[in-house]
């Protein structure tokens, strides 16, 4: 059966007063290296079908989710019935809302894309010339790179059938030397693996490790930091996680305004800072409508085909929106952004590149990635981590030796006011998130009183 016949099957089988139902058909392929040789490599593929029954109430619509991998129409009709049950058993739900008609998208009736590893056609080969090089040089590569695309329909019983195809790529290399004394991490994301340049991240993961060959012990405190696109991301990202509007408007966030309300309209920083989401974004191309089988303070499945746009989240520093659904949307009278798979800070006084940034640091830290964070502090947004696989010091706009690693205490929203230098935008993988999120474009960032609040063992 072909997507669009399970999905019709789906909502003719239905009992339900009303339904939702997700197809998604995901391909995908992947390397994977260690010590500068290929050891595995693979394509799968994968079919997997989400039901939402809405039953009505005499005090509301109840709704119910039901996923699984499907191969047969009777699959598709088992879990139909699953979920119709639960939403003549289940509770009336606080976000109902009527469903969304966005009428037939073109494109529709076309077929699931794939991929295969014809996708690393360009990749590979480099790849092989990095090992060649490492070998040579001394160190070992471990890594791996995987591309998948996901072909999604969705259709519901109010009338909207939409289709998106979601390509989403990523690179993860660590380099060692040869006595894995001196580690180092580069990650790249990608669309299709035309833009990743092997060698460039090869490079770039040597001259981290030549740096690191001389060690510096440093004690906690508070430094002049260098944040990369990778790190930036993994903090804002957090950051986007806790933005619920509900949740602000309920008083348990940093967004939340002191005596009731939310921070919407308030200055969190003086420098010129955007935080955005764009499913248009170039490199970042994703769903241009929200496709979702959870409710939650951030979506709602009555939500489902709800048309995304633009979003300035905070704009030349002004916090201006929060990630709504149209159930928190009327709770808050705010306007209805929902949340959007991809972020970007760009900042508008930003120029030139990472390099830049450390050159003009007389003294402090470049910190290559993070890791382990977690939330220490809710009201403050306060984030505790660790640093990994590279923090070096600079002295007079030089790198000049790698020091020990650090826990570290940081708020991204308080940082965001002691940002000193910004380099321009680019695409970047966040290295704590890079299982949940992918799309991300950040510039680097030099931020001042950094807080390492104590000497890490990590390594």
């Amino acid at each position: 059966m072909t997507p669009q016949e399970m999905l019709e099957r789906a909502l003719e089988s239905s009992t339900a007063d009303e339904s939702v139902v997700l197809v998604s058909e995901s391909s995908s392929a992947n390397l994977r290296w260690a010590g500068n040789t290929l050891t595995t490599n693979g394509v799968m593929q994968s079919r997997d079908v989400t039901v939402v029954s809405i039953a009505h109430r005499s005090n509301g619509k109840a709704a119910a989710v039901v996923s699984g991998s499907v191969a047969s129409a009777e699959d598709v009709e088992k879990l139909v019935e699953q979920a119709d049950l639960s939403a003549r058993t289940s509770e009336a739900s606080p976000d109902a809302a009527p469903l969304i008609d966005a009428g037939v998208a073109q494109g529709f009736s076309e077929g699931p894309e794939d991929t295969s590893a014809e996708v690393f056609s360009s990749f590979a080969p480099a790849l092989g010339e990095s090992f060649a090089r490492s070998r040579a040089e001394g160190r070992e590569l471990f890594g791996y790179a995987e591309h998948e695309v996901r072909s999604v329909y969705l259709g519901n019983s109010a009338g909207s059938r939409l289709r998106h195809i979601q390509p989403t790529g990523q690179v993860q290399l660590t380099a060692k030397s040869a006595q894995r004394t001196r580690s180092t991490w580069h990650g790249a994301v990608t669309r299709d693996f035309a833009d990743v340049d092997m060698l460039a991240l090869d490079a770039t993961a040597a001259q981290r490790l030549k740096w690191a060959e001389r060690q510096i012990d440093l004690e906690p405190g508070r430094y002049d930091v260098v944040l990369p696109p990778t790190a930036v991301a993994d903090l804002m990202v957090y950051a986007y996680w806790s933005a619920s509007a509900r949740d602000a408007e309920e008083g348990r966030t940093v967004y939340s305004k002191p005596g009731g309300g939310t921070r919407v309209g308030e200055t969190l920083t003086d420098k010129p800072i955007n935080l955005l989401s764009d499913p248009a974004y170039p490199g970042l191309e994703t769903y241009p409508f929200m496709a979702t089988g959870e409710s939650s303070s951030f979506t709602s499945v009555f939500d489902n085909g709800l048309t995304l746009e633009r979003t300035n989240w905070i704009d030349s520093g002004v916090l201006t929106h929060l990630p709504q659904t149209r159930h928190s949307a009327d709770l808050t009278k705010m306007p209805l952004t929902p949340i959007i798979d991809n972020l970007i800070v760009d900042v508008g006084d930003g120029k030139g590149t990472l390099d830049n940034v450390v050159a003009d640091v007389e003294r402090g830290l470049l910190v290559t990635t993070l890791w382990y964070i977690r939330e220490v502090d809710p009201q403050s947004l306060l984030l505790t981590g660790l640093t990994r696989d590279g923090v070096y010091l600079i002295e007079n706009g030089e790198v000049v030796g790698a020091v020990n690693n650090f826990r570290f205490n940081e708020s991204p929203i308080d940082l965001l006011k002691r940002v000193t230098h910004a380099s321009e935008t680019a695409l970047t993988l966040p290295r704590e998130w890079n299982d949940f999120f992918t799309r991300a474009a950040m510039p680097a960032l030099r931020v001042g009183d950094f807080n390492m609040s104590t000497v890490s063992q990590a390594s």
